[in-house]
């Protein structure tokens, strides 16, 4: 009866054992379900540290144009004051500035002339404002020269020139016989002389790229009825005037000239007295 006892006994716990072991397994095939899947993992995977999977992007730079533009107009006008005044207004509205102006006057016109420096942004703007109310241009030459080629050749001419010159003052650093002194410092400032001559080239090259120059010039026809506004008796006195004024000139040359007028009477004199003795004789 004893061994019945303790045989159910020990069947009993055998599967009390065997529940707790499902019961832990499940739980922990359920931790398991609930763990990060591999995808989640391969989301979080920064690509750009990888430079096998992400190579470095060349951005390609692409170089500024540089355009020299430049102008000549030429117009007729019926009133140069207030053309001179339109154009001061497109000068001061597009930030320009004249550099020249002279006026002239002939025989039927009376003209002006303008040397102007515009921005090149305001270029064609400037135009504009100094084109309103002109009927027709006599003259109107507009350019465009394209130097990016002769720009970019310079900056790089001149950058080759800086580091030859960086490798020669490195080179002088460790120079120790004076002979070989004064040869790197003759080479140093033959290149010195080349690198001011490309920088002046340069910012010659950039001044005009970046001002335009406009030359301007406007005329205005003279009547012939503002010719004619002496009348005829007044043309005669300035007539006789100016005969009196062109005798007195004559006779003041004369007086200037009293020391040759007196050496040729004498001269003549002697000459005179010289003939009659060889008649006496």
């Amino acid at each position: 009866m004893r061994q019945l006892f303790f045989l159910s006994f020990f069947v009993l716990i055998l599967c009390g054992c065997s529940k707790s072991y499902e019961a832990e397994t499940s739980a922990i095939s359920i931790e398991a379900v609930k763990l990060p899947p591999k995808k989640a993992e391969a989301s979080s995977y920064d690509k750009d540290s990888d430079p096998v999977a992400a190579p470095p992007v060349k951005i390609k730079q692409e170089i500024e144009q540089k355009i020299i533009k430049e102008a000549t107009l030429r117009f007729e006008t019926d009133n140069l004051e207030n053309t001179f005044n339109q154009i001061q207004l497109a000068v001061a509205n597009n930030k320009a500035r004249i550099i020249n102006d002279s006026e002239e006057k002939d025989y039927g016109t009376i003209s002006r002339n303008l040397i102007v420096k515009v921005p090149s942004q305001n270029f064609d703007r400037f135009i504009s404002g100094v084109s309103k109310g002109v009927s027709y241009f006599e003259v109107k030459n507009i350019s465009a020269e394209d130097v990016t080629a002769e720009y970019i050749d310079l900056t790089s001419r001149l950058k080759t020139k800086k580091k030859l010159e960086e490798r020669y003052l490195e080179i002088l650093k460790k120079a120790n016989k004076v002979s070989e002194i004064l040869e790197i410092e003759q080479q140093i400032s033959t290149i010195r002389e080349e690198i001011e001559a490309k920088e002046g080239q340069l910012k010659y090259l950039e001044s005009r790229v970046s001002e335009s120059t406009i030359t301007i010039s406007f005329y205005k026809i003279i009547p012939e009825k503002e010719g004619v506004k002496i009348s005829y008796g007044s043309k005669l006195w300035n007539a006789v005037k100016s005969g009196f004024y062109t005798l007195s000139d004559l006779l003041l040359s004369l007086l200037s000239a009293w020391p040759f007028v007196i050496l040729f009477v004498v001269f003549a004199y002697f000459i005179r007295k010289r003939l009659k003795r060889r008649k006496k004789e």
